[in-house]
């Protein structure tokens, strides 16, 4: 026998599926690079998503500071040579071999001590025909350092691959050390040069037309702050992250913007794509208030309502309205207090009658919401089954 739950006197079988744990939610996504497969991923779990780059990214073999980084590096070989990504590694010695470095920098990359961060990154040293000296199993670039340190930094040269991040004190740390540490940027960020998209997402956020907004780089999150900044727009979008609107970062140094401005975000335990939308799968359907109605089990998400486990999609204004029911469930909303829960709207309560009638079309179930005459509107929220009585 299957389990059955009681939840205010509706039996709650396990919830269909069909649709996607992220049907009914929309995602910010900021990304510039690999954007279509984080998309993909968040819409075959049924995600809308509203993509916004919040970057763009200055092609490897156009960046000029690339190129001399690599031309010092080869003229003197650093001691030591720290690579820190997989696509920034294969990205740096293609670029090399474009300008007719290749051969030359692999040569010299074979005669220093070369970390990779992680197993990624160890793949992508090797497929280049190279060994690494030591990788940490944590992808931790603070065990990278705290190796660094131990071995003793003074008058060592280091060359640290970097890949738009910031890292937190790694710099510092060395030079504070006594080393002369050679930065090799492969590849910079730079703001987008259409900001439309991100004014779309800001407006989205801070009107909380989206439920979460994914980083999967520093960069973008500074980027999107600034651009809050400039509009005049960060305290509210910093207030949505606190309260309605989900930061979804890939990992811990890309949350370190956010974390300046007091924002908690969320992390997968491993700083991946796919790790980052199961997180989503968990974390926005367990934000979704599920309520027993008219003996029906409703769960309200970001643009949609799940009925029995049936999606159905709702229209901004009938969205609008069923959440200013859903505050108070069971107690009466008056017209005029859902006719200011309307967007656009003026002092015609007609509309508010308009709206409803189509919220309850879309629901599929009319009893879910009572009109009370004359007074207005309520859910028709199912009485506890749990409820102790006593009688004196």
């Amino acid at each position: 026998m299957d389990d059955v739950s009681e939840v205010g006197g509706v039996s709650e079988e396990p919830q269909r599926t069909d649709h996607g744990p992220l049907a009914g939610f929309t995602v910010g996504v900021t990304a510039a690079r690999r954007a279509d497969e984080l998309g993909a991923l968040l819409q075959r779990r049924g995600a809308t998503v509203l993509h916004a780059p919040a970057l763009r990214i200055v092609p490897l073999a156009d960046d000029g500071e690339l190129m001399a980084a690599t031309k010092r590096i080869v003229d003197q070989a650093p001691d030591v040579v720290v690579a820190t990504t997989a696509i920034g590694f294969r990205g740096w010695v293609e670029a090399a071999d474009g300008w007719g470095l290749g051969e030359a920098l692999l040569e010299r990359l074979r005669t220093v001590e070369l970390l990779a961060r992680g197993p990624k990154v160890k793949g992508a040293v090797r497929a280049a025909g190279l060994t690494e000296r030591w990788s940490p199993a944590s992808e931790s670039m603070a065990e990278v350092l705290d190796r660094l340190l131990e071995e003793g930094v003074e008058g060592r040269r280091i060359a640290v691959q970097l890949h738009g991040e910031p890292l937190p004190g790694f710099v510092e740390a060395l030079r504070e050390g006594g080393a002369e540490v050679v930065g090799v940027p492969v590849y910079r960020w730079l703001p987008p040069e259409d900001l439309a998209p991100v004014d779309r997402l800001l407006d989205a956020a801070v009107s909380r037309g989206v439920d979460a907004v994914t980083f999967t780089s520093a960069p973008a999150a500074v980027s999107l702050l600034g651009r809050a900044e400039e509009r005049g727009l960060l305290p509210e979008l910093l207030a949505a992250f606190g309260h309605d609107v989900l930061p979804a970062c890939v990992g811990p140094v890309t949350a370190v913007p956010l974390q300046a401005h007091g924002v908690d975000t969320v992390q997968p335990e491993r700083f991946r794509l796919g790790p980052l939308v199961q997180l989503l799968c968990q974390e926005l359907p367990g934000r979704a208030r599920a309520l027993p109605v008219a003996g029906h089990r409703l769960e309200i998400r970001g643009h949609a309502v799940l009925v029995d486990g049936e999606l159905r999609t709702v229209p901004p204004a009938g969205m609008s309205l069923l959440r200013t029911l859903a505050r108070r469930p069971g107690w009466v909303v008056p017209r005029a207090e859902l006719l200011r829960a309307l967007p656009g709207t003026g002092r015609d309560e007609h509309a508010v009658e308009t709206a409803m009638a189509r919220l309850r079309t879309s629901l599929g179930t009319p009893k879910l919401i009572q009109t009370v005459v004359k007074r207005g509107y309520r859910l028709a929220l199912d009485p506890p089954t749990d409820a102790k009585y006593t009688t004196d």
